[in-house]
């Protein structure tokens, strides 16, 4: 797991180096110790002092890779979720609005965490997913405005327990159940969120594929969609909404999430107890 992982952040270096906009931040912890933010850099991994869209003051630490665990490079109080927001995982046509929803942020796992999936599941799904990261205050933001909202990229798996979506009443507990929402490895400022190829792979077979310019709500309405109604701070979260068909996960199958020219989120599924 960390060799690809350490593949990944290789993989944000060389995306840094062919663009100038660009920067990839990780979120990390040694030894089980405090979490802190860094920014990806040549010779390492420079730690800030606080969250990047808060502050890029560098502390002078320096760790790498190898050293660390990498942990969800994402720390949101909100967590807005987006249903039916590719036609090729609807039937029928698509809503005037979107289809929006919340989970608690205590779902959010990283990327060398296990997806476990609770002992009374039995139809545990997976959903490639592409979300950005909100860079400051919101509130009644126009669709012209959005983008300067918006902070950066990041790969997520909204896990999600069909039978109890399905049957309960609300989806909190299918979509929001701890340790179900996968996230990482690296947060990208600067990426086009308009143009990127999101894939899923189970056990390395592709299952989903699409780019997010085929949304039907983007990511610059459903923040100001969004912001119509809720007031968003910087570190708080938009998904995009998952493509195509999904299928069940069991214990052992790892799900992979790559965002083209950002990386690839790999989390295997564990069994509860």
């Amino acid at each position: 797991m960390k060799r690809l992982l350490a593949s990944t952040v290789a993989t944000a270096l060389l995306f840094i180096g062919t663009s100038v906009s660009a920067q990839s931040f990780v979120r990390y912890s040694q030894n089980g110790g405090e979490v802190s933010w860094g920014m990806i850099h040549d010779d390492g991994i420079h730690q800030l002092t606080d969250a990047p869209y808060l502050s890029m003051d560098h502390t002078g630490v320096v760790v790498q890779r190898e050293d660390v665990k990498l942990e969800a490079p994402v720390d949101p109080n909100l967590v807005f979720m987006t249903a039916f927001n590719f036609r090729s995982h609807i039937s029928g046509d698509p809503a005037e609005y979107p289809g929006l929803f919340t989970v608690p942020a205590g779902s959010i796992v990283g990327p060398e965490d296990p997806i476990v999936r609770p002992a009374e599941s039995r139809n545990l799904h997976y959903e490639a997913e592409m979300a950005i990261i909100v860079g400051k205050h919101a509130e009644n933001v126009s669709v012209a405005d959005a983008a300067d909202y918006i902070f950066g990229v990041t790969a997520g798996n909204d896990v999600s327990e069909r039978s109890w979506q399905g049957g309960d009443i609300q989806w909190v507990r299918a979509k929001g159940t701890r340790g179900f929402n996968a996230v990482g490895p690296v947060l990208v400022q600067g990426a086009d969120y308009k143009n990127i190829q999101i894939t899923g792979r189970l056990n390395g077979e592709v299952r989903q594929e699409e780019n997010s310019s085929d949304l039907i709500f983007g990511m610059e309405e459903m923040l100001s969609y969004i912001s119509k109604y809720f007031t968003l701070e910087p570190g708080d979260m938009i998904w995009s909404g998952t493509m195509g068909s999904t299928r069940a996960m069991e214990p052992g199958d790892v799900y992979e999430v790559e965002l083209s020219g950002i990386g690839v989120l790999s989390n295997v599924v564990v069994q509860g107890k």
